[in-house]
């Protein structure tokens, strides 16, 4: 038989390409991996945007703390990623501090302005809170944020922690693929006042590659720190927000935001085959990454198989369960109580558990009987949108911090004060409007909230810390990442790239009910038989891309004494140390 040399050529290339797969996949440990972990003795920083890991490390090695490299990247990612976080929007935390060795969680989330009412909201004829424009705006809790991460846990001074992002926003940076794509999104908000002013430079969104320069929010930055967080809440800042909301219909005043305070909360737990899963407490929707563990917990998840139909099915049930009680009991602490030792117990786990038919899927879940309905009986989705960044920062001494910050809605609101650089949050959309429900909107109240970090320990040392930025997909993220790694055995960065799925269609904290078992997204690496085997069950499976999550994370090798890092191979994630 002739063979050409051509054709042998190609035959060797084709070997060679599928001997290198082969030696990835044992070196990386799964054939889905796309690249090692980062592993570093020093410090570590994991962002969703390159520059900004570089800045959290340029600050670890100025001998800032963990906490001081989060905030100046978190300050650089509201520049560079303004279609997800911002000043204008709020932040969770959670940090080990290694001096005590204990979890400290930090809710700055900001309320609603007091000179707006429930009734001023029905006089309008609404059903919801609108997306976009004055209605849902709250109160900016970020900056409020920062200074009360670093008062306590801070060693450099604050003007030197944001003067990387001070210099990024008047040098400019080139704005990546994925952002731009977000950005073009988000033109139409050119119709709030102050968005083109300020996100649209020659009246468009920047293209890939592009220098965009935002020096009016490099002045913002600049004036915090120098003058602290009070030149935001009762200074020339707030005058200028106090006085652009009354000219346009925004109700947030000067004295909303002099009033506003961060609470200091304890991360609640549960015990998770060994590993101490972390939350904190409701407003956030982080203790529904709890329930569905507890659940799961029940089950030989391994035995099953990775991404297997009867493992798909089990995840996605437990998901709807602890989502009709996200549902029905997630709100604001100070206005409701909510009955957080309860939901997470292993109690009534085994109760909610007992609901699930292991051969089909249910179209519609009642919520725990632990207080009663509040006659919640309309349809919908609101709760599946939702831009934020997450980040993780570990230093020389050992801290750890878990941090997420978000505008809600990409931008935001689409309002942005005169001069300041930035867009007001949008968070008071995800308030309900019904009578009785624990969610219902009341002035100086929090909304139900969606950003959730997250941490792990074990023997009651530092394990991991983590999160999985977008929306709703968040707890079922957590959920996923923490099955590969404990269930599975995969390692940081193998859990994060693993093929996600995605439950979209529960009941919502805002009033809208399941009616017919939500729809299942799931990404390519899932076979089409496992679809089928779905489908069959019960389950509605939509071909739509994302929204997968975000996901950093930086692991502690406590027997090496260093740090394991990863980072989300769907964004411009980047982890990095020293």
């Amino acid at each position: 038989m002739h063979v050409s040399l051509v054709t042998l050529i190609a035959l060797v290339v084709l070997l060679q390409a599928a001997d290198f797969a082969r030696a990835g996949d044992r070196i990386t440990g799964q054939p889905f991996a796309t690249r090692s972990e980062v592993i570093a003795r020093h410090g570590m920083a994991a962002t969703s945007q390159p520059l900004a890991t570089q800045v959290a490390l340029r600050i670890l090695q100025q001998g800032g703390s963990a906490v001081d490299a989060a905030i100046a990247a978190n300050a650089t990612l509201g520049l560079m990623e303004p279609t997800g976080n911002g000043i204008g929007g709020d932040l969770f935390a959670i940090v080990w501090d290694n001096e005590s060795g204990r979890l400290y969680g930090l809710n700055a989330s900001g309320r609603s302005p007091q000179g707006l009412t429930l009734a001023m909201l029905r006089e309008q004829g609404l059903r919801k809170i609108p997306s976009h424009g004055p209605l849902p705006v709250s109160v900016p809790g970020c900056v409020d944020g920062w200074f009360e991460l670093h008062g306590r846990f801070g060693r450099l001074p604050m003007k030197d922690v944001l003067a990387p992002a001070v210099q990024y926003c008047r040098e400019g940076f080139p704005v990546s693929e994925l952002i731009v794509y977000y950005w073009q999104r988000s033109e139409g908000l050119a119709r709030y006042p102050g968005f083109a002013e300020t996100f649209l430079p020659g009246g468009r969104a920047p293209r890939a590659g592009e220098i965009f320069r935002n020096p009016m929010l490099g002045d913002t930055l600049e004036t915090i720190g120098a003058e602290g967080r009070d030149a935001f809440y009762r200074g020339r800042l707030a005058d200028v927000m106090d006085a652009f909301s009354q000219a346009n219909g925004c109700y947030l005043r000067k004295a909303d935001l002099a009033a506003h305070t961060s609470t200091w909360v304890e991360p609640v737990g549960t015990n998770y085959r060994g590993y101490d899963v972390w939350e904190l407490p409701p407003n956030g929707q982080g203790i529904a990454a709890l329930q569905m563990l507890n659940v799961l917990e029940r089950h030989d998840l391994r035995a099953l198989g990775h991404n297997s139909s009867p493992y798909l099915h089990l995840l996605i049930e437990a998901k709807k369960l602890a989502f009709e009680d996200r549902a029905r009991f997630y709100c604001d602490m100070d206005f409701h109580d909510v009955p957080v030792a309860r939901l997470i117990s292993k109690e009534y786990a085994a109760e909610r558990a007992a609901l699930i038919d292991p051969d089909r899927a249910a179209r519609q879940y009642p919520y725990g009987a632990l207080e009663a309905d509040a006659g919640l009986e309309r349809a919908g989705a609101t709760l599946r949108q939702g831009d934020t960044i997450y980040l993780t920062v570990a230093d020389k001494d050992r801290n750890m911090v878990s941090l997420i910050q978000s505008n809600y809605r990409g931008f935001g609101s689409g309002l942005c004060p005169d001069g300041l650089g930035f867009c007001l949050q949008d968070r008071g959309e995800l308030f309900a409007l019904e009578d009785g429900h624990p969610n219902v909107y009341a002035p100086g109240k929090r909304p139900f909230h969606t950003i959730i970090p997250a941490f792990v320990t074990k023997d009651g040392r530092p394990y991991m810390s983590f999160g999985v930025m977008g929306g709703d997909m968040q707890p079922q993220g957590h959920v996923q990442i923490l099955c590969n790694m404990i269930d599975f055995g995969m390692n940081t960065q193998e859990a994060g790239d693993a093929p996600r799925w995605y439950h979209t269609g529960s009941s919502s904290p805002t009033g809208e009910r399941m009616r017919d078992g939500g729809t299942v997204g799931l990404e390519s690496g899932v076979s089409g038989a496992v679809r089928r085997e779905l489908a069959r069950m019960g389950h509605r499976i939509q071909h739509f891309v994302g929204p997968y999550g975000g996901y950093q994370a930086i692991r502690y090798d406590a027997a090496n004494d260093v740090y394991h890092a990863a980072s989300e191979s769907r964004k411009d994630g980047h982890a990095a140390g020293y």
